[in-house]
């Protein structure tokens, strides 16, 4: 089974959709048991990094994704990427640690 995490940010449905085109066993889910028994997780994301981290800590999912991250493939999207790194200056918040690295702003004189 594939678990899309939500997590309130990113194009839920569309993400689904695309992986339901390989496989039929896709779920979305805020729920830390279904990140315990996926097989790979998905973390789409749009927005804030310390929003989305502040939402995984109050939706209970911090320990069930850096267990996940331990032995389970995870495809990060975008912000879900992010998220997967240590740390980011975006809000000088703590990511999952799952992947070693810190997320840093474009220099100012890059236009974004």
């Amino acid at each position: 089974m594939i678990a899309i995490v939500n997590y309130g940010s990113g194009n839920l449905y569309s993400v689904k959709k695309a992986f339901e085109i390989f496989n039929n066993n896709v779920i979305i889910s805020n729920k830390p048991w279904d990140i315990n028994r996926a097989d790979k997780i998905v973390l789409p994301g749009v927005g804030h990094f310390k929003d989305v981290m502040e939402s995984i800590k109050r939706l209970g999912l911090l320990e069930a994704l850096i267990e996940a991250g331990k032995n389970k493939p995870i495809l990060g999207i975008c912000l879900g990427m992010q998220i997967l790194l240590e740390e980011s200056e975006e809000g000088n918040t703590q990511g999952l640690s799952i992947l070693k690295g810190k997320v840093i702003r474009f220099p100012k004189a890059v236009k974004v």
